[in-house]
């Protein structure tokens, strides 16, 4: 049976590393880090996935980025009735009256169909989703400021 490592190198200074000069510091190992990534460690380098060089490209400045919230003129149309049971709308001669600004909705999109009269108040409305609404009977209001 074989004499494993462990036991082979036990009592031994240098466990067959030759002089104790030659595993002493980093360059035994090419470097610390990602060092020689372009010449002598290529192969790791791209297996790890590390970029060589300038990156290319536009981050857009965090304080520019902003999620609008929305909702679509169809959802307005299929939760009308609800929105007036839950007491987030009133319905004054067939026309439903739903103020978003109260919601916390900021743009009105045009996706979906309008078959009831909306009378909505929001900040922003797409053109089409105002041509919906129009269409429809209903009216578009934006805040003034």
């Amino acid at each position: 049976m074989k004499k494993g490592n462990t036991k082979k190198f036990r009592g031994s200074r240098t466990c067959g590393g030759g002089t104790s000069k030659n595993r002493r510091g980093a360059g035994n190992r090419g470097g610390r880090g990602k060092a020689g990534g372009s010449k002598h460690h290529a192969t790791r380098a791209m297996q790890l996935g590390y970029e060589i060089g300038y990156q290319k490209g536009f981050s857009r400045p965090l304080k520019t980025i902003r999620d609008t919230s929305i909702v679509n003129v169809g959802e307005l149309d299929e939760l009308a009735d609800q929105l007036v049971e839950d007491g987030f709308a009133e319905l004054r001669d067939e026309v439903y009256h739903i103020d978003l600004n109260g919601l916390d909705i900021e743009k009105v999109l045009g996706t979906g169909r309008v078959s009831k009269k909306l009378a909505v108040s929001a900040c922003e409305f797409s053109a089409t989703a105002r041509s919906k609404i129009e269409d429809a009977g209903g009216s578009c209001k934006e805040p003034e400021e």
